[in-house]
């Protein structure tokens, strides 16, 4: 953090909970309490602080506190930052921050869904190649997902539930000289929506 400072970079850092932060926040996570009871639903309130540790910190920075009651009970979380209150509290923690679970979700998809930890081999060039494939193949995936499942009920769906709705399938492929006829087996689940994913394909490569 303080090298951050020094050079003029910003930052929104997830910190550790301790006694001293929840006590600061002791009438939030009181208020979340009361409106979870009233509610029924997981409830959140925010505070916005300055704060600095005995020891490791050498100022006080800005903390932003998340009261959160949820139905298996509180659930404080605390960052801080540099940026200044022009950035609001919630949608510091909300919008800036919380976005970093998503990329992380995303980084997960493809190493578990596309093999990218897969760099057994010996040689630095072939890991380079397989991570190269793995890139591209999640890359072509994002793609039938923004043109082919744009509507349909996989448009939100993990990468792993794609791969083995769509494409993990048995069928019997015929090939002519001017067509392929692709021959699914009658129990297949998804032919109303693989043949819908294929109509948004083609009329995605009709408008282009």
């Amino acid at each position: 953090m303080s090298w951050c400072e020094e050079n003029n970079v910003e930052y929104v850092l997830g910190i550790a909970k301790n006694s001293r932060l929840k006590e600061e926040i002791a009438g939030e996570l009181a208020e979340a309490k009361e409106l979870f009871e009233e509610s029924g639903e997981a409830s959140r309130v925010f505070k916005d602080f300055a704060y600095s540790t005995r020891d490791s910190w050498n100022r006080k920075r800005r903390i932003i506190a998340k009261a959160e009651h949820l139905p298996r009970g509180a659930n404080p979380r605390f960052v801080v930052t540099n940026l200044g209150e022009e950035v609001g509290a919630r949608e510091l923690y909300e919008d800036l921050y919380a976005a970093r679970g998503d990329m992380e979700n995303r980084i997960k998809e493809q190493q578990l869904d596309f093999f990218a930890d897969r760099t057994s081999t010996h040689f630095m060039w072939s890991n380079q190649v397989r991570l190269w494939l793995s890139s591209v193949a999640y890359t072509l995936l994002q793609h039938l997902r923004h043109f082919g499942l744009c509507g349909t009920a996989l448009e939100v769906a993990q990468s792993g539930t794609i791969r083995l709705k769509l494409f993990k399938i048995g069928a019997l492929v015929r090939v002519s000289v001017r067509r392929i006829f692709l021959s699914f087996a009658e129990g297949y689940p998804y032919r109303e929506l693989f043949a819908q994913v294929l109509k948004n394909i083609r009329a995605a490569a009709a408008a282009a």
